[in-house]
């Protein structure tokens, strides 16, 4: 089996691939026919040259506390059936991981259809993309602010769109910039998302917007599919979700992801949910000392802690490190000699993503001791639990 970067002549045998793997049935994008930019597509072949497996890395970035960190994130990753079970998907993640090391990524995300193989690869889980069903009645009416007003939104409000996102996202952890090469090429036909985007403004500055699909009919199944709500005001929050609820004659439920803690997830009758969706996504680390020194900490974290790092696929790695962090900002550093804290890469996952805390990663067999207690490295989690509300 040989394993490289997908070039054009092989982008049909990798669609073809992707259909089959996921049943998709829609019609084939301009996208999977040229080169992308910020993006890697892998593939492995057999002695006779047929693609047997594929994988993309894309080249997001993500927040972590104000600072943007280069992300390899996986997505598309396909076994043909006849090559299951013969380890070509730990070969291209192995090459994914070796080549988004030499680019400068830093950490990685994917959405697993199952999680023991990427596991087996140092990858972790570490929360759960959420969709959820609220019936629009239940939504939350008042009279509209008079300081506010609301429209439809035009093509040139796009960038104020993205600002406001960028507002909400980049002081939390693990949220995509939608910066970069990636997404300009995708947003480049300068067209609004969805059949509407709405805008709450105060004063003529952005302070919410809903983008939404209508969906079919306006009976009792009918759905308004809210693929974004967010607000920087608790004023547009309510203007947002008094928006939604007007839908209630014509489409009784509305569908979201909500994000956990925002202000429009504050005036959601969120008791009333009934789950949707549950999108788990992985965590892992593609380069430790980037990913601590490049995402942001809390100002209040200080400490140090040495410990020893196992990472299997990629041995720059492995290894005996000492983590400090004061002022904002951590480092880690290579140090001779053991430690008492013993780490693997997934255990190293959970807690900079702060899914786990150091005694739940030793109970689960991924942090050993030699006579002290794990506390220590609950310094690796400083910031609170990661989200993500982009799927890719």
């Amino acid at each position: 089996m040989h394993v490289r970067e997908l070039d054009l002549a092989d982008l049909d045998a990798a669609w073809d691939l992707g259909r089959l793997a996921f049943g998709n049935t829609s019609e084939r994008a301009a996208s999977t026919r040229i080169v992308v930019p910020g993006m890697t597509r892998w593939g492995a072949f057999d002695d006779a040259g047929r693609l047997v497996g594929k994988a993309v890395d894309l080249h997001h970035d993500q927040w972590w506390s104000g600072r943007a960190v280069p992300a390899a994130d996986v997505a598309g990753v396909a076994v043909a059936p006849e090559a299951r079970g013969r380890g070509v998907a730990r070969a291209m993640l192995i090459a994914l991981l070796r080549g988004a090391h030499v680019r400068g990524a830093a950490v990685s995300a994917l959405y697993p259809t199952v999680a023991a193989p990427y596991r087996a690869c140092g990858w972790e889980a570490a929360g759960v993309l959420r969709t959820i069903n609220l019936a629009t009645s239940a939504l939350p009416r008042h009279r509209p602010a008079a300081h506010l007003s609301v429209r439809a939104a035009t093509p040139a409000d796009l960038p104020a769109v993205t600002g406001l996102y960028e507002r909400v996202a980049r002081h939390r952890n693990g949220m995509l910039t939608r910066r970069g090469e990636l997404f300009d090429f995708f947003a480049a036909d300068g067209g609004l998302p969805g059949d509407g985007l709405t805008l709450v403004e105060a004063d003529g500055e952005l302070v919410g917007y809903a983008t939404w699909q209508r969906g079919r009919g306006y009976g009792a199944d009918s759905v308004l599919t809210v693929d974004e709500a967010l607000a920087t005001t608790a004023e547009a929050a309510r203007e947002l979700a008094g928006v939604l609820a007007s839908w209630a004659s014509v489409a009784p439920t509305v569908r979201l992801c909500p994000l956990d803690g925002d202000a429009v997830s504050t005036y959601l009758p969120l008791e009333s949910a009934r789950e949707h969706e549950r999108d788990l996504w992985m965590h892992r680390p593609v380069d430790v000392a980037r990913a601590v020194s490049a995402r942001g900490w809390p100002v209040h974290a200080r400490g140090v802690v040495d410990f020893h790092l196992s990472d299997p696929l990629a041995e720059w790695n492995t290894g005996t490190w000492r983590l400090a962090v004061a002022d904002g900002a951590a480092e880690l550093t290579r140090i001779g000699g053991e430690a008492d804290l013993r780490l693997h890469v997934r255990g190293f996952a959970l807690l900079y993503a702060g899914a786990a805390r150091a005694r739940s990663v030793a109970q689960a067999g991924l942090l050993h001791t030699t006579g002290v207690a794990p506390d220590a490295l609950d310094l690796l989690g400083a910031g609170g639990p990661a989200q993500l509300l982009d799927y890719f």
